[in-house]
């Protein structure tokens, strides 16, 4: 089954130039999707449509099998029941980690609160404000209140830009269990291909507004012809045997 559908989508600005053209894709529900791409590639554009803060010049954008945006009409981001998890975490300063998370919420709070609190691992810091969390913590809180809703679909906009880079990797696997264990489909936008590596199934790279390749992430390797790509992944292959090397000098 499709948790998102996506055909034939297109958008400019005021430069005219397409900042996304004419991109085709769908992923499978229960994935894990990265859209990779450097600064100006289209991905945040194609992130802001899906999440309905844009409507599309031309195509259409389906989430579970329902119309969310055409050129004609775009559903209310409200109504879209999609999750959305942004860079700069976005949470209420003045609000503890209990009042965040249940904030939107209409009814059942205590019992939603209590279990998304255990699912983070953060029992004990229901009464902590923001700035008494580390990088990683309001990250997990984030995540919590984008869930809170019971979304469909989640959405994240470069979720690990802002954290420490000795951090990342410890960070990338707790998300990524997180929504294995809750079983949501995911989207998430960066311009890091490890990132994509370790969390994602499935992989879209992006170029000047235009899908170059949509894969699984075991074919990631497998009969590369595009220039970006084969970029990325000699940086990816040096930076690992810069790794191996130092793991090595340290073992003699």
């Amino acid at each position: 089954m499709k948790i998102l559908e996506i055909e034939n989508l297109s958008k400019s600005f005021e430069s005219k130039r397409e900042v996304v053209s004419d991109c085709t894709f769908s992923i499978e529900s229960g994935n894990i999707c990265a859209i990779v791409g450097e600064s100006g590639s289209g991905k945040t554009t194609l992130f802001r449509l899906i999440a309905g803060l844009e409507r599309p010049d031309k195509g259409t954008i389906r989430i579970n099998g329902t119309l969310m945006s055409s050129d004609k009409f775009i559903r209310d981001i409200k109504y879209r029941n999609v999750g959305l998890l942004f860079q700069d975490f976005s949470l209420f300063p003045h609000l503890t980690v209990k009042e965040n998370i249940e904030f939107g919420l209409k009814k059942d709070k205590d019992k939603k609160v209590g279990e998304l609190l255990e699912t983070i691992k953060m029992e004990n810091f229901s009464n902590r404000y923001p700035n008494e969390l580390s990088g990683g913590q309001q990250q997990r809180v984030s995540l919590a209140r984008s869930l809170a809703i019971d979304p469909e679909l989640l959405l994240l906009d470069e979720p690990f830009s802002s954290l420490d880079t000795q951090l990342k990797s410890k960070i990338r696997q707790e998300l990524r269990d997180i929504i294995k264990k809750i079983g949501i489909s995911s989207v998430f936008i960066t311009h890091d291909i490890i990132d994509a590596l370790e969390i994602a199934n499935e992989i879209i790279f992006m170029d000047n507004g235009k899908i170059i390749r949509h894969c699984l992430i075991e074919d990631v390797f497998k009969e590369i012809k595009e220039e970006k790509i084969q970029n990325n992944m000699v940086e990816l292959k040096r930076n690992a045997e810069l790794i191996l090397n130092a793991l090595k000098k340290n073992k003699l």
